[in-house]
Protein backbone atom coordinates (compact mmCIF):
# COMPACT_ATOMS: atom_id res chain seq x y z
CA UNK A 1 0.00 0.00 0.00
CA UNK A 2 1.09 3.60 -0.61
CA UNK A 3 0.39 6.93 1.11
CA UNK A 4 -2.82 7.50 -0.84
CA UNK A 5 -4.22 4.06 0.00
CA UNK A 6 -3.46 4.52 3.68
CA UNK A 7 -5.19 7.91 3.67
CA UNK A 8 -8.23 6.45 1.91
CA UNK A 9 -8.48 3.93 4.71
CA UNK A 10 -8.27 6.73 7.28
CA UNK A 11 -11.11 8.56 5.47
CA UNK A 12 -13.23 5.40 5.48
CA UNK A 13 -12.68 5.07 9.23
CA UNK A 14 -13.68 8.68 9.83
CA UNK A 15 -16.90 8.25 7.86
CA UNK A 16 -18.07 5.53 10.25
CA UNK A 17 -18.97 8.22 12.79
CA UNK A 18 -21.18 10.28 10.46
CA UNK A 19 -23.86 12.02 12.49
CA UNK A 20 -22.26 11.22 15.83
CA UNK A 21 -19.43 13.74 16.33
CA UNK A 22 -21.23 17.10 16.07
CA UNK A 23 -20.11 19.79 16.69
CA UNK A 24 -16.73 18.15 16.16
CA UNK A 25 -15.30 17.01 12.81
CA UNK A 26 -15.06 13.49 11.42
CA UNK A 27 -11.49 12.27 11.83
CA UNK A 28 -9.75 8.98 11.11
CA UNK A 29 -6.14 7.94 11.76
CA UNK A 30 -3.90 5.04 10.81
CA UNK A 31 -0.42 4.15 12.07
CA UNK A 32 1.92 2.35 9.67
CA UNK A 33 5.30 0.79 10.46
CA UNK A 34 7.49 -1.02 7.94
CA UNK A 35 4.62 -1.25 5.46
CA UNK A 36 2.11 -2.69 7.92
CA UNK A 37 -0.88 -1.07 9.63
CA UNK A 38 -0.24 -1.49 13.33
CA UNK A 39 -2.99 0.76 14.69
CA UNK A 40 -6.10 2.57 13.56
CA UNK A 41 -8.92 4.57 15.05
CA UNK A 42 -11.45 7.33 14.55
CA UNK A 43 -13.26 9.97 16.59
CA UNK A 44 -16.46 8.23 17.71
CA UNK A 45 -18.41 11.03 19.39
CA UNK A 46 -18.06 14.59 20.68
CA UNK A 47 -16.19 14.59 23.97
CA UNK A 48 -14.66 11.20 23.27
CA UNK A 49 -11.03 10.38 22.48
CA UNK A 50 -9.69 11.81 19.24
CA UNK A 51 -8.79 9.61 16.29
CA UNK A 52 -5.05 9.90 16.89
CA UNK A 53 -5.39 8.70 20.49
CA UNK A 54 -7.63 5.81 19.50
CA UNK A 55 -5.16 4.76 16.82
CA UNK A 56 -2.28 4.84 19.30
CA UNK A 57 -4.24 2.82 21.83
CA UNK A 58 -5.06 0.29 19.11
CA UNK A 59 -1.38 -0.16 18.17
CA UNK A 60 -0.29 -3.80 18.18
CA UNK A 61 3.39 -2.96 18.65
CA UNK A 62 5.78 -0.13 19.51
CA UNK A 63 4.95 2.99 17.46
CA UNK A 64 8.34 4.73 17.69
CA UNK A 65 9.56 5.55 14.19
CA UNK A 66 6.21 4.92 12.53
CA UNK A 67 4.06 7.06 10.22
CA UNK A 68 0.59 8.35 11.13
CA UNK A 69 -2.00 9.16 8.48
CA UNK A 70 -4.72 11.47 9.78
CA UNK A 71 -7.58 13.11 7.89
CA UNK A 72 -7.45 16.43 9.80
CA UNK A 73 -4.62 18.45 11.33
CA UNK A 74 -4.00 17.30 14.93
CA UNK A 75 -5.18 19.74 17.58
CA UNK A 76 -2.85 21.80 19.76
CA UNK A 77 -5.31 23.04 22.37
CA UNK A 78 -6.67 21.68 25.60
CA UNK A 79 -10.42 21.02 25.43
CA UNK A 80 -12.30 18.00 26.70
CA UNK A 81 -9.17 16.05 25.73
CA UNK A 82 -5.43 16.94 25.75
CA UNK A 83 -3.67 18.19 22.57
CA UNK A 84 -3.11 15.40 20.05
CA UNK A 85 0.15 16.99 18.89
CA UNK A 86 1.74 16.37 22.28
CA UNK A 87 0.49 12.78 22.36
CA UNK A 88 1.96 12.14 18.90
CA UNK A 89 5.32 13.69 19.84
CA UNK A 90 5.55 11.76 23.10
CA UNK A 91 4.73 8.51 21.30
CA UNK A 92 7.73 8.93 19.01
CA UNK A 93 5.85 9.08 15.70
CA UNK A 94 8.45 9.91 13.01
CA UNK A 95 6.17 11.18 10.21
CA UNK A 96 2.62 12.52 10.05
CA UNK A 97 0.66 12.74 6.79
CA UNK A 98 -2.32 15.10 7.04
CA UNK A 99 -5.16 15.33 4.52
CA UNK A 100 -6.17 18.90 5.38
CA UNK A 101 -5.36 21.67 7.80
CA UNK A 102 -7.88 22.62 10.48
CA UNK A 103 -10.43 24.95 8.82
CA UNK A 104 -10.77 27.00 11.99
CA UNK A 105 -8.89 30.21 11.07
CA UNK A 106 -7.88 30.66 14.72
CA UNK A 107 -5.92 27.41 14.87
CA UNK A 108 -5.18 26.43 11.24
CA UNK A 109 -1.55 25.43 10.81
CA UNK A 110 -0.64 25.43 14.49
CA UNK A 111 -0.68 21.65 14.73
CA UNK A 112 1.63 21.34 11.74
CA UNK A 113 4.02 23.94 13.17
CA UNK A 114 4.12 22.25 16.58
CA UNK A 115 4.93 18.85 15.10
CA UNK A 116 7.66 20.26 12.85
CA UNK A 117 9.25 22.16 15.75
CA UNK A 118 9.48 18.84 17.57
CA UNK A 119 11.30 17.26 14.64
CA UNK A 120 8.38 15.33 13.19
CA UNK A 121 8.25 15.13 9.38
CA UNK A 122 4.88 16.50 8.23
CA UNK A 123 3.18 16.30 4.82
CA UNK A 124 -0.10 18.15 4.21
CA UNK A 125 -2.69 17.96 1.44
CA UNK A 126 -2.97 14.28 0.52
CA UNK A 127 -6.58 13.66 -0.61
CA UNK A 128 -7.51 17.13 0.64
CA UNK A 129 -10.54 17.37 -1.68
CA UNK A 130 -11.99 14.14 -0.29
CA UNK A 131 -11.24 15.23 3.27
CA UNK A 132 -12.99 18.57 2.78
CA UNK A 133 -16.05 16.88 1.30
CA UNK A 134 -16.17 14.51 4.28
CA UNK A 135 -16.15 17.47 6.67
CA UNK A 136 -18.19 19.96 4.65
CA UNK A 137 -20.59 20.35 7.58
CA UNK A 138 -17.83 21.07 10.09
CA UNK A 139 -16.05 23.46 7.71
CA UNK A 140 -19.21 25.54 7.18
CA UNK A 141 -20.00 25.64 10.88
CA UNK A 142 -16.51 26.41 12.21
CA UNK A 143 -15.95 29.22 9.69
CA UNK A 144 -19.41 30.87 9.82
CA UNK A 145 -20.98 29.66 13.09
CA UNK A 146 -24.02 28.67 11.04
CA UNK A 147 -25.32 25.20 10.17
CA UNK A 148 -24.69 23.54 6.81
CA UNK A 149 -28.07 23.62 5.03
CA UNK A 150 -29.14 20.55 3.07
CA UNK A 151 -32.29 20.84 0.98
CA UNK A 152 -34.13 17.61 0.17
CA UNK A 153 -36.80 17.49 -2.53
CA UNK A 154 -38.88 14.60 -3.86
CA UNK A 155 -40.61 15.44 -7.12
CA UNK A 156 -42.38 13.86 -10.08
CA UNK A 157 -40.96 14.11 -13.58
CA UNK A 158 -43.14 17.18 -14.13
CA UNK A 159 -41.74 18.89 -11.04
CA UNK A 160 -44.67 18.39 -8.65
CA UNK A 161 -44.48 17.59 -4.94
CA UNK A 162 -48.23 17.10 -4.45
CA UNK A 163 -51.46 16.91 -6.44
CA UNK A 164 -53.99 19.73 -6.68
CA UNK A 165 -55.71 18.28 -3.59
CA UNK A 166 -52.45 18.35 -1.61
CA UNK A 167 -51.95 14.57 -1.66
CA UNK A 168 -48.25 13.68 -1.57
CA UNK A 169 -48.07 10.10 -0.29
CA UNK A 170 -45.94 8.90 -1.77
CA UNK A 171 -44.04 10.65 -4.55
CA UNK A 172 -40.94 8.48 -4.27
CA UNK A 173 -40.47 4.79 -3.53
CA UNK A 174 -39.53 2.87 -0.40
CA UNK A 175 -35.78 2.89 -1.05
CA UNK A 176 -35.70 6.67 -1.51
CA UNK A 177 -37.62 7.20 1.71
CA UNK A 178 -35.22 4.92 3.55
CA UNK A 179 -32.33 6.95 2.12
CA UNK A 180 -33.91 10.11 3.56
CA UNK A 181 -34.18 8.49 6.99
CA UNK A 182 -30.45 7.75 6.80
CA UNK A 183 -29.93 11.44 6.09
CA UNK A 184 -32.03 12.34 9.11
CA UNK A 185 -29.89 10.03 11.21
CA UNK A 186 -26.77 11.97 10.20
CA UNK A 187 -27.90 15.58 10.70
CA UNK A 188 -28.39 17.67 13.81
CA UNK A 189 -31.77 19.12 12.86
CA UNK A 190 -34.66 18.90 10.40
CA UNK A 191 -36.85 21.81 9.32
CA UNK A 192 -40.34 22.15 7.83
CA UNK A 193 -42.89 24.93 7.56
CA UNK A 194 -46.17 25.15 9.45
CA UNK A 195 -48.02 24.26 6.24
CA UNK A 196 -46.43 20.80 6.24
CA UNK A 197 -47.29 20.29 9.90
CA UNK A 198 -50.93 21.31 9.43
CA UNK A 199 -51.45 19.22 6.28
CA UNK A 200 -49.38 16.11 7.04
CA UNK A 201 -48.89 16.10 10.83
CA UNK A 202 -45.45 14.48 10.39
CA UNK A 203 -43.31 12.98 13.14
CA UNK A 204 -39.98 14.14 11.64
CA UNK A 205 -38.17 11.26 13.30
CA UNK A 206 -35.61 8.76 12.09
CA UNK A 207 -37.16 5.40 11.35
CA UNK A 208 -34.59 2.81 10.33
CA UNK A 209 -34.64 -0.93 10.89
CA UNK A 210 -31.38 -0.66 12.85
CA UNK A 211 -32.60 2.28 14.93
CA UNK A 212 -30.94 5.66 14.56
CA UNK A 213 -31.10 9.04 16.25
CA UNK A 214 -33.81 11.66 15.81
CA UNK A 215 -32.79 15.12 14.62
CA UNK A 216 -33.93 18.23 16.46
CA UNK A 217 -37.25 19.28 14.90
CA UNK A 218 -37.60 22.90 13.75
CA UNK A 219 -40.92 24.38 12.62
CA UNK A 220 -41.30 27.73 10.84
CA UNK A 221 -44.52 29.21 12.23
CA UNK A 222 -44.81 33.00 12.13
CA UNK A 223 -48.18 33.13 13.97
CA UNK A 224 -47.88 30.01 16.16
CA UNK A 225 -50.70 28.15 14.45
CA UNK A 226 -49.26 24.80 15.47
CA UNK A 227 -51.43 22.60 17.67
CA UNK A 228 -50.07 21.46 21.01
CA UNK A 229 -51.32 18.01 19.98
CA UNK A 230 -49.16 17.86 16.84
CA UNK A 231 -47.00 14.75 16.56
CA UNK A 232 -43.81 16.82 16.45
CA UNK A 233 -44.69 17.94 19.98
CA UNK A 234 -46.44 14.95 21.55
CA UNK A 235 -44.31 12.02 20.38
CA UNK A 236 -41.64 10.42 22.53
CA UNK A 237 -38.20 11.43 21.35
CA UNK A 238 -34.89 12.43 22.89
CA UNK A 239 -34.67 15.25 20.35
CA UNK A 240 -36.31 18.55 21.19
CA UNK A 241 -38.70 20.62 19.09
CA UNK A 242 -37.99 24.27 18.25
CA UNK A 243 -40.64 26.56 16.82
CA UNK A 244 -39.32 29.63 15.03
CA UNK A 245 -41.85 32.44 15.14
CA UNK A 246 -42.25 36.24 14.96
CA UNK A 247 -43.60 39.22 16.86
CA UNK A 248 -47.05 38.27 15.56
CA UNK A 249 -47.20 35.25 17.88
CA UNK A 250 -49.41 35.45 20.94
CA UNK A 251 -47.73 35.26 24.33
CA UNK A 252 -50.43 32.87 25.54
CA UNK A 253 -49.73 30.34 22.77
CA UNK A 254 -46.00 30.68 23.31
CA UNK A 255 -46.39 29.82 27.00
CA UNK A 256 -48.68 26.90 26.13
CA UNK A 257 -46.06 25.43 23.81
CA UNK A 258 -43.26 25.95 26.30
CA UNK A 259 -45.26 24.05 28.91
CA UNK A 260 -45.22 21.15 26.46
CA UNK A 261 -41.42 21.25 26.28
CA UNK A 262 -41.16 23.25 23.06
CA UNK A 263 -38.45 25.88 22.69
CA UNK A 264 -39.95 28.96 21.02
CA UNK A 265 -37.58 31.47 19.40
CA UNK A 266 -38.61 34.80 17.91
CA UNK A 267 -36.65 35.61 14.77
CA UNK A 268 -38.46 38.27 12.80
CA UNK A 269 -41.30 40.78 12.80
CA UNK A 270 -43.90 39.53 10.32
CA UNK A 271 -42.05 36.65 8.64
CA UNK A 272 -39.43 34.32 10.06
CA UNK A 273 -36.00 35.74 9.21
CA UNK A 274 -34.02 32.71 8.04
CA UNK A 275 -30.68 34.48 8.45
CA UNK A 276 -31.44 35.22 12.10
CA UNK A 277 -32.73 31.69 12.59
CA UNK A 278 -29.52 30.13 11.26
CA UNK A 279 -27.48 32.39 13.55
CA UNK A 280 -29.59 31.26 16.51
CA UNK A 281 -29.19 27.59 15.57
CA UNK A 282 -25.45 28.09 15.28
CA UNK A 283 -25.38 29.44 18.84
CA UNK A 284 -27.02 26.18 19.92
CA UNK A 285 -24.21 24.22 18.21
CA UNK A 286 -26.54 22.89 15.52
CA UNK A 287 -24.08 22.28 12.71
CA UNK A 288 -26.31 20.71 10.04
CA UNK A 289 -29.89 21.35 8.97
CA UNK A 290 -32.00 19.18 6.67
CA UNK A 291 -34.78 21.21 5.06
CA UNK A 292 -37.78 19.08 4.07
CA UNK A 293 -40.24 21.89 3.56
CA UNK A 294 -42.89 22.57 0.98
CA UNK A 295 -42.69 24.79 -2.08
CA UNK A 296 -42.75 28.10 -0.20
CA UNK A 297 -40.09 27.05 2.32
CA UNK A 298 -37.95 25.81 -0.57
CA UNK A 299 -38.39 29.17 -2.31
CA UNK A 300 -37.44 31.10 0.82
CA UNK A 301 -34.15 29.25 1.19
CA UNK A 302 -33.29 29.56 -2.52
CA UNK A 303 -34.18 33.26 -2.67
CA UNK A 304 -31.93 33.96 0.31
CA UNK A 305 -29.04 31.89 -1.15
CA UNK A 306 -28.99 29.74 1.97
CA UNK A 307 -28.88 26.24 0.46
CA UNK A 308 -25.46 24.58 0.75
CA UNK A 309 -26.29 21.17 -0.73
CA UNK A 310 -29.19 19.62 -2.63
CA UNK A 311 -30.61 16.08 -2.62
CA UNK A 312 -33.14 15.95 -5.44
CA UNK A 313 -35.19 12.78 -5.89
CA UNK A 314 -37.09 12.38 -9.16
CA UNK A 315 -39.86 9.79 -9.34
CA UNK A 316 -41.00 8.25 -12.66
CA UNK A 317 -44.49 9.73 -12.37
CA UNK A 318 -46.50 12.49 -14.02
CA UNK A 319 -49.12 14.29 -11.92
CA UNK A 320 -50.08 17.17 -14.18
CA UNK A 321 -52.47 19.97 -13.35
CA UNK A 322 -51.89 23.70 -13.22
CA UNK A 323 -53.02 23.69 -9.59
CA UNK A 324 -50.76 20.82 -8.53
CA UNK A 325 -48.01 21.99 -6.18
CA UNK A 326 -44.61 22.70 -7.74
CA UNK A 327 -41.35 22.08 -5.91
CA UNK A 328 -40.44 25.79 -5.70
CA UNK A 329 -42.87 28.71 -5.74
CA UNK A 330 -42.14 32.21 -4.44
CA UNK A 331 -41.53 35.20 -6.69
CA UNK A 332 -39.04 33.46 -8.95
CA UNK A 333 -36.60 35.16 -11.32
CA UNK A 334 -37.46 37.16 -14.41
CA UNK A 335 -34.64 35.85 -16.61
CA UNK A 336 -33.47 32.26 -17.04
CA UNK A 337 -29.88 33.47 -16.73
CA UNK A 338 -30.67 34.63 -13.18
CA UNK A 339 -31.68 31.18 -11.97
CA UNK A 340 -29.47 29.36 -9.46
CA UNK A 341 -26.95 27.16 -11.26
CA UNK A 342 -26.21 23.77 -9.77
CA UNK A 343 -23.01 21.76 -9.80
CA UNK A 344 -24.33 18.20 -9.88
CA UNK A 345 -21.75 15.80 -8.44
CA UNK A 346 -23.75 12.56 -8.35
CA UNK A 347 -26.61 11.03 -10.32
CA UNK A 348 -27.72 7.56 -9.31
CA UNK A 349 -30.70 5.24 -9.19
CA UNK A 350 -32.40 4.65 -5.85
CA UNK A 351 -34.97 1.96 -6.46
CA UNK A 352 -37.18 3.24 -9.29
CA UNK A 353 -36.22 6.86 -8.57
CA UNK A 354 -33.28 9.00 -9.64
CA UNK A 355 -31.27 10.94 -7.08
CA UNK A 356 -29.23 13.98 -8.02
CA UNK A 357 -26.80 15.39 -5.45
CA UNK A 358 -25.19 18.75 -6.02
CA UNK A 359 -24.16 22.17 -4.81
CA UNK A 360 -25.53 25.58 -5.80
CA UNK A 361 -23.27 28.10 -7.48
CA UNK A 362 -24.46 31.54 -6.37
CA UNK A 363 -21.81 33.45 -8.34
Amino acid sequence: MNDQQYMKQALRLAKQAQGRTSPNPLVGAIIVKEGEIIGQGYHHYAGGAHAEVNALEDAKEEVVGSTMYVTLEPCTHYGKTPPCTETIIEAGIKRVVIAMKDPNPKVAGQGVERLRRAGVEVDVGLLAVEAKELNEIFIKYITTKRPFVILKNAVTLDGKIATKTGDSKWITGTKSREFVHKLRDQVDAILVGIGTVLSDNPRLTTRLSQGGQDPIRIILDSKLRISSEAKVIKQESKAKTIVATTDQASLEKKEELEKNGVKVVKVGNKAVDLELLLEELGKQEITSLLVEGGSQVNASFWEANLVDKLYYFIAPKIIGGSEAISVVTGAGVEKVKDGVKLDIKTIKEVGDDILMIGYPDYK
